[in-house]
């Protein structure tokens, strides 16, 4: 309900000042939030709306971090001529469970330069990666399931 009304007022806020442009669609957004949070104050415990928005914000600025790192990894190794892959598959045990979690984890991986989703397990609980620079495979699971999965299901459940 929450986010459905955000996004009204969002709407109604670009069309109060005459442009659907970014800029006023960011505002609308942030200033609704902001109303809603204060009107729906009495009801925050019981609605996860207003910690999933900050988590959302967080993960995409995690996720944009994460790809500028992986995209300079894998240019320089491109571009130098001594090349130091250690490329490998990896089984991650995974806490997701719906097909929406998976995909999305799965998803989120392979979209990284230098890793690519490979396979799910017949019971849906190891992911199979292929990671080009591999030194240490414990180090890329504890890596994607403390950070990557852990902060999909946090915006997810």
């Amino acid at each position: 309900m929450l986010p459905a009304l955000n996004i009204v007022l969002t709407l109604v806020w670009a069309g109060l000042l005459g442009a659907i442009s970014a800029e006023t669609l960011i505002s609308g957004f942030v200033l609704s939030y902001f109303v809603l949070f204060f009107v729906a104050r009495s009801h925050r415990e019981h609605n996860s709306y207003f910690g999933k928005v900050p988590k959302t914000i967080s993960f995409v600025g995690y996720y944009l971090w994460e790809l500028i790192k992986s995209n300079v990894i894998v240019a320089w190794d491109v571009l130098t001529p001594q090349h130091m892959m250690t490329p490998g598959v990896v089984a991650i045990p995974i806490l997701a469970e719906t097909d929406f979690e998976i995909t999305l984890l799965a998803n989120l991986i392979s979209m990284t330069p230098g890793t690519l989703s490979l396979d799910v397990s017949d019971d849906r609980k190891t992911l199979y990666v292929h990671a080009m620079y591999v030194k240490d495979p414990q180090a890329l699971r504890d890596d994607i399931t403390n950070n990557l999965e852990r902060r999909v299901l946090e915006i997810l459940r």
